[in-house]
């Protein structure tokens, strides 16, 4: 028999590259699985002085956080490393009764009383001594860098890019064994082709045709019929489809010109929906909200803060910060002096939920009178980071909605006669929407 080649020796050349890749691959990998962590910044270092930090900055959070920044100036000044730079006798008596220490015409008193608008500062007679300590030794603390956020987003980056580089290794070690497993099929094809070329045996070369298939096919009447039938129902439901979503913007989340997240708003920091959208009480239309609305809280809030510990932040503190100036750019704010300029700029919002003309939907009848909560028609807009419309807002959905729900009568002197006669007449205890009315057309198409 004619000798073809020396196969054991092939087989052990993949062989060995084979494990050369898998110790290469498997050391990086566990290279950068044991890279050490690095290293944690120093704890920033007690504010000097008797008071308590902790205590002192509960105690400002809750007492001088409406008015005053550890860095920035507010309704007052910063407060950061005040300590320092006033007597605390003095302070103390500032603290407890701003009023008092600038009518005895105390010059320091009077100068930041004029400096900051002749605002008048809120007493603290409540505040003991060690209370004031505790505030003051909160106010010396060391600024600290914004390494908490920067830190865990730096860290997800670092572990994204290990991640992203095992990855790889990974993926390129199976295109690699991909690779050698097809070369080694042709190889293993060529030396039986010798094999068999040695030996006298003729391979023969088989080659796929489908067209006795097709022709097998068309001869056959039924099977035509109904694959033409199919075709049919199946372009027809395709074609319904297609045609019941023209005029449907469900999921539809516009980008605004100020970015604002309900998710921060509504979510995490509790803001009621009616607080902005105070017109969905009285008006049919929920309105969108003047950016005085916003100044209420945004005159002390200039920077986005977050917490190292929330998950609710999709962006970076820098970003929400920009935001904020966006805003008073547009209402003409300084946050330096605390005053508007007088020069203001639309914002051209984008609106996302519209109803077609011929429609008519109330807000203040489904609010103040059913009793509905924004969430049921907005879905759950304290999750949004970007609003988009949440529901259809079909007519087939409001039918449904009308005839799922049952009209709220207690306390409501107007429905107690209707309901009274409709009960009856229908046997039920409860009525819907529809049982009252909520499906004659006149309802909501004029």
């Amino acid at each position: 028999m004619k000798k073809v080649g020396n196969h054991k020796s092939i087989l052990k050349v993949i062989t060995l590259n084979l494990a050369f890749l898998l110790s290469v691959s498997l050391s990086s990998f566990a290279q950068e699985a044991a890279a050490p962590a690095p290293a944690t910044d120093v704890a920033a270092a007690p504010a000097a002085g008797a008071g308590d930090p902790a205590a002192g900055k509960a105690l400002f959070n809750a007492n001088c956080a409406a008015c005053h920044k550890l860095d920035a100036k507010m309704t007052g000044p910063a407060l950061r490393g005040v300590a320092e730079r006033r007597d605390r006798a003095w302070l103390g008596k500032w603290i407890k009764n701003s009023k008092d220490l600038i009518a005895s015409g105390d010059a320091d008193a009077v100068k930041i009383f004029e400096e900051f608008n002749k605002t008048p500062m809120t007493a603290f007679p409540q505040l003991s001594d060690a209370d004031v300590d505790n505030i003051l030794a909160y106010t010396s603390q060391p600024k600290e860098e914004p390494k908490a956020v920067a830190g865990v987003a730096g860290a997800g980056a670092q572990a994204g890019d290990a991640m992203g580089i095992s990855n790889n290794l990974v993926l390129g070690l199976l295109a690699v064994i991909l690779t050698l497993l097809v070369g080694l099929l042709f190889m293993v094809n060529n030396t039986l082709r010798k094999i068999s070329a040695a030996n006298g045996v003729e391979v023969a070369d088989r080659k796929l045709s489908l067209l006795p298939l097709w022709r097998s096919f068309a001869k056959n009447q039924f099977l035509v019929l109904v694959s033409t039938i199919l075709l049919m129902l199946m372009s027809a439901y395709f074609a319904y489809g297609y045609f019941m979503q023209v005029g449907v913007d469900q999921n539809y989340a516009p980008i605004q010109p100020i970015h604002y997240s309900h998710k921060i708003h509504a979510g995490d920091n509790g803001i009621d929906c009616k607080y902005c959208h105070s017109a969905a009480r009285t008006s049919k239309n929920a309105g969108i909200p003047s950016l005085n609305v916003c100044m209420n809280c945004h005159k002390n809030i200039s920077e986005f803060q977050g917490d190292k510990d929330s998950t609710y932040v999709d962006y970076t503190k820098e970003f929400y910060t920009a935001e904020i100036q966006k805003l008073y750019d547009a209402v003409g704010w300084d946050k330096a002096t605390q005053k508007y300029t007088g020069k203001q700029k639309p914002v051209k919002w984008v609106r996302i939920h519209n109803l077609q003309d011929f429609v008519y939907f109330n807000h203040s009848q489904h609010v103040s009178v059913a009793g509905l909560e924004c969430q049921t028609c907005h879905g759950p807009v304290e999750t949004f980071e970007i609003m988009k419309q949440h529901s259809p807002l079909t007519m087939g959905w409001c039918i449904n909605c009308h005839r799922e729900t049952n009209v709220k009568t207690e306390g409501n002197a107007y429905y107690e006669k209707i309901h009274a006669e409709l009960s009856k007449k229908y046997g039920v205890d409860k009525l819907t929407a529809a049982q009252m009315g909520g499906l004659e057309c006149g309802k909501c198409h004029y």
